[in-house]
């Protein structure tokens, strides 16, 4: 009945910041990007290399994300890697904080956490 998930919807606090992180630091490629005048809000689709798809939006005024404490609701995004460690590196070089490399006590993959520019927790997970 489903076969993956398209996309992924991310709101932002800074556009501009944001749009940076995802594109130049993550790499994402721009599908496309709309300003929506009514809205005061920027859309920016992401494609990832698998074909799945990050929407970002740029909304005036809406609230922070409660992460700490952990709120109900989605936890966090989970990138798939091939080389956890290089990936690491990349991120630290460009002054990501990255908390250390653990490994899944149920699966022995490795994974670790960093935040987008909006403290949204995401995760890097070795496959």
């Amino acid at each position: 009945m489903f076969n993956g998930i398209h996309h992924v919807a991310i709101i932002c606090n800074d556009y501009v910041k944001s749009k940076h992180f995802y594109t130049e630091i993550l790499g994402f490629n721009v599908i496309a990007e709309n300003y929506r005048e009514a809205r005061d809000s920027y859309k920016l689709d992401l494609a990832l290399p698998d074909g799945s798809q990050i929407e970002l939006f740029s909304l005036p005024n809406s609230p922070q994300r409660p992460s700490y404490p952990e709120a109900q609701g989605l936890r966090h995004l989970a990138f798939k890697v091939n080389d956890i460690d290089a990936v690491v590196k990349y991120l630290v070089s460009h002054s990501i904080d990255v908390e250390p490399v653990r490994v899944d006590e149920y699966t022995g993959k490795k994974f670790t956490f960093f935040s987008d520019p909006d403290d949204l927790p995401l995760e890097i997970y070795q496959v």
